[in-house]
């Protein structure tokens, strides 16, 4: 799904939701207050703190938050169109992230049912850098609907995330889904630090629209490379709160999934993966140890980019690494009638069903989106933003920093990805050296083991979730859901 691969290596983007090459900031000034809280703890791991870049905090964001009255009501949805009845509110509209630059962000808000008070406020983030929140994560993945195969109705997701805490979906960085700006260089100079301060802005205007919501407990989700939005934003919180002394934003944890935390250990692990699968062979796999460097911005000798090159056209196009013993999608030509649905049965071509929703006029204007008649359609990762800029090649000390602040920290990675494998987030948490708090086991649901799970010193936990791919909720959602709730309670996974 998203961009077209063909003629570009697999390792650079997929057609999926996250980068590969995570590149290492040159030529900008780096974030002094970041790198000193991280320096001399890290220095001796082994592991490059230098590309971070902190947000420059001098009252420029009090600035960008806007007068709200009124907005809230406006961004309710009556109905959607071919959608059933539901028991809850819901809501979606465009927050401005900069008036003057006329940049808007997108987002869709599914509040629970009748315990929409008691329970906490959940942003869901996907990744790319590029893809879309809301067609993808809410359509597909957590959100309350599923489109039909007939790209015009919609049924019930019984294992949606709105169950357990009210989730909140954004559309970010601008260009992204129905997100704009009237700046058309907004698209070319996207990267991660502007992307996590557009982020915190938007959140400080949407709880002004949304008020009821602002001493809430509030948890911060994502896939891929969401692994870095979300620690970013996290930081963003976490600074401004200290900067005021107050609680701004009432952040308790992040939940990351199948994400990109540290390039070094995420490529290798995915090699790794692919080998240790049977998806590569062995002599490509010796050649890949024998000649590849990982660290970033290491300029790969020949042998490796040869046994990179056999790797590719040993796995691409003929499966599909997001999900390994997933089918694929052979035909997403929309039908006139909805094919029957198992919520627990994979459809393959639902993301086109996604798009063919998402870009009738009629739908949009029920979602209260492009409102200014954007010269694209909505696609499930962006055709117009221009290449990423700042990609620092770990977030490993983020997660450090938010163990260190009390914050709740859990990484998971559904077992059948091969983009961003278990392999992968293994060696990336190894490289923290943290010690075993709870040894690895397994965990249940309705009776069957549901993944495998290990608490490490400082309260990280780290689960997988048995049969799921990349998008873990779209492949095992019972099982994706029961993760999710014990995340925000703060419970352990069930032994049985």
């Amino acid at each position: 799904m998203g961009r077209n691969p063909k003629g570009r290596s697999f390792l650079l983007l997929l057609s999926s939701c996250i980068l590969s090459s995570l590149v290492p900031i040159h030529g900008k000034k780096q974030g002094d207050v970041l790198h000193s809280l991280y320096k001399a703890k890290w220095e001796k791991s082994g592991i490059d703190t230098s590309p971070f870049q902190v947000t420059n905090h001098h009252g420029i964001l009090n600035s960008r938050v806007y007068r709200q009255e009124g907005q809230k009501k406006k961004d309710f949805i009556k109905r959607l169109p071919g959608q059933p009845p539901v028991e809850f509110n819901h809501y979606g509209g465009y927050v401005t992230i900069d008036e003057s630059a006329g940049r808007a962000f997108y987002y869709y808000f599914a509040e629970a049912g009748r315990n929409k008070d008691s329970v906490p406020l959940l942003l869901w983030l996907n990744g790319g850098p590029g893809c879309s929140s809301f067609g993808i994560g809410a359509m597909q993945e957590l959100g309350p609907f599923r489109v039909h195969s007939d790209g015009k109705t919609l049924y019930r997701n019984k294992f949606a995330w709105n169950i357990a805490a009210n989730v909140l979906f954004l559309e970010s960085p601008a260009g992204v889904g129905f997100s704009y700006s009237n700046a058309t260089a907004d698209y070319r100079t996207n990267g991660d630090s502007k992307t996590a301060e557009d982020n915190y802005v938007f959140l400080l205007n949407w709880l002004e629209r949304f008020p009821e919501y602002k001493n809430r407990d509030f948890y911060i989700s994502g896939e891929s490379y969401a692994g870095h939005y979300a620690p970013q934003l996290a930081y963003n919180i976490l600074f401004n709160n200290k900067k005021a002394n107050k609680t701004i934003i009432n952040l308790k944890g992040i939940i990351i999934g199948n994400a990109a935390i540290n390039s070094e250990t995420d490529e290798r692990g995915m090699y790794e993966y692919f080998a240790t699968h049977t998806l590569i062979s062995q002599e490509t796999w010796f050649e890949i140890q024998k000649y590849c460097d990982f660290l970033p911005n290491v300029t790969q000798v020949s042998q490796c980019k040869s046994a990179k090159l056999d790797a590719e056209n040993q796995v691409f196009p003929h499966i599909d690494i997001y999900d390994i013993y997933a089918p694929r999608c052979l035909s997403f030509n929309l039908t006139s009638r909805p094919k029957k649905t198992n919520i627990m049965e994979l459809d393959p071509c639902g993301g086109y069903y996604v798009r063919a929703y998402l870009n009738r006029e009629d739908v949009q204007e029920a979602l209260h989106a492009n409102v200014t008649k954007l010269d694209h359609d909505w696609e499930r990762c962006s055709e117009v933003i221009h290449p990423w800029g700042d990609s620092p090649p770990t977030v490993l000390p983020l997660l450090q920093e938010f163990m260190s602040n009390g914050l709740r920290v859990w990484v998971y990675s559904g077992d059948t990805d091969g983009r961003v494998p278990v392999t992968s987030t293994q060696r990336s948490l190894s490289k923290m050296g943290l010690p075993t708090k709870s040894p690895w086991r397994p965990w249940f649901l309705g009776g069957e083991v549901g993944g495998y799970v290990q608490v490490y010193e400082g309260d990280l936990t780290f689960a997988t979730v048995r049969g799921a791919g990349h998008k873990v909720p779209i492949s095992r959602p019972r099982r994706a859901l029961s993760l999710i709730s014990h995340f925000l309670a703060g419970s352990l996974l069930p032994y049985k």
